[in-house]
């Protein structure tokens, strides 16, 4: 089952690929060695958006039908010629997880049945200091994709304002993610929290719009800013990242001027390759900026003296942070109020 083994070159060094006729997403008939040859395919890009970080796997062994698992630590079976990094987990322990720096890594991830790549914002010479700050815009119920580009042009004008500049690419579902490259000097709670106010500027600007809203309950049909996707051991799809819808979608970079036009259904492992080969990786110049937060906390520091906007909630499985306002869902605060 699967067919006989194969042998593919990645970038000089041969991975073996076992069982690559096994079918991954059986509504295209996408096979194991279909992934690993588009991985190839955008190998530079996927490189680029993985390189010396800190990388979650998420492994689908039987394919997009079946079950998934995220795998963080590095499994005993990882070759000498992948590197590892040190990260610590909220709760204080730490991991050893693997850190792509070349695309025979990315391979060797697929051969495992990895299809989406979830990098830390941090490089593994500095695991406490993100160089990355990423706006997640989630669609809510109700909302699509063309909510999100409305809401990622305003965005992209916030951060002109406050001297930063984003890279934008689908999630590889109906959102889109914006990443800005920063200087690696503040720690995860301040990057956090100046995305917290870059949302909460962003909402203000668009408040039918764009909702900032931890609770469900309360977001309705806007577009959301996962302030949280920020939070120390919470990542976000890589660019070219494969992700498990049926038709065997991946997580686009875009420039600006293509976000309106652009259909997240027209990215898949099947037409990528061919864009990738005409226009090569469109966020291949991020890696030459490293912009400052200092305006953005500046921004916040505003918000809780003269708005009385201070920190929100984190997710449930975190430790009470400093500073943080109760975790509890609004109406059920409402209801204990009574």
């Amino acid at each position: 089952m699967g067919g006989k083994a194969v042998e593919l070159d990645a970038g000089g060094r041969v991975v073996r690929l076992s069982s690559p006729d096994k079918v991954v997403f059986p509504e295209r008939g996408f096979t194991k060695l279909d992934v690993a040859r588009y991985f190839l395919a955008v190998g530079d890009g996927i490189v680029r958006a993985l390189r010396d970080r800190p990388t979650t796997l998420q492994r689908f062994p039987d394919g997009v039908t079946g079950e998934f698992f995220y795998q963080k630590r590095a499994p005993k079976n990882l070759p000498d010629w992948i590197p590892t990094g040190t990260i610590a987990f909220p709760s204080g322990r730490t991991a050893e997880e693997i850190c792509p720096t070349e695309v025979a890594a990315v391979v060797w991830a697929a051969q495992f049945n990895t299809l989406t790549f979830h990098p830390w914002p941090v490089r593994r010479d500095d695991p406490d200091h993100p160089d990355e700050l990423r706006v997640d815009l989630d669609p809510q119920p109700g909302t699509d994709y063309a909510d999100a580009v409305r809401a990622a042009h305003e965005l992209r004008t916030v951060l002109d304002e406050f001297g930063l500049q984003g890279w934008p690419k689908t999630s590889g579902g109906r959102g889109l993610h914006v990443f800005v490259p920063i200087e690696p000097r503040w720690d995860f709670t301040g990057v956090r929290r100046a995305v917290i106010a870059c949302g909460r500027e962003l909402e203000r600007r668009m408040p039918d719009a764009v909702t900032t809203a931890w609770w469900k309950e309360e977001r309705g049909e806007r577009i959301f800013v996962d302030y949280n996707q920020t939070a120390r051991d919470r990542t976000i799809a890589s660019a070219y990242s494969v992700r498990p819808g049926p038709n065997a979608p991946v997580s686009a970079p875009l420039r600006w001027d293509e976000i309106d036009d652009a259909v997240p259904e027209d990215f898949d492992i099947g037409t990528m390759p061919e864009r990738f080969a005409q226009v090569g990786d469109v966020h291949a110049d991020m890696e030459k900026h490293a912009f400052s937060l200092d305006a953005l906390l500046e921004l916040a520091d505003r918000d809780d003296r003269d708005r009385d906007l201070g920190d929100m909630p984190y997710p449930p499985e975190y430790p009470k942070m400093p500073g943080e306002p109760k975790r509890v869902q609004p109406s059920r605060a409402r209801h204990e109020e009574q």
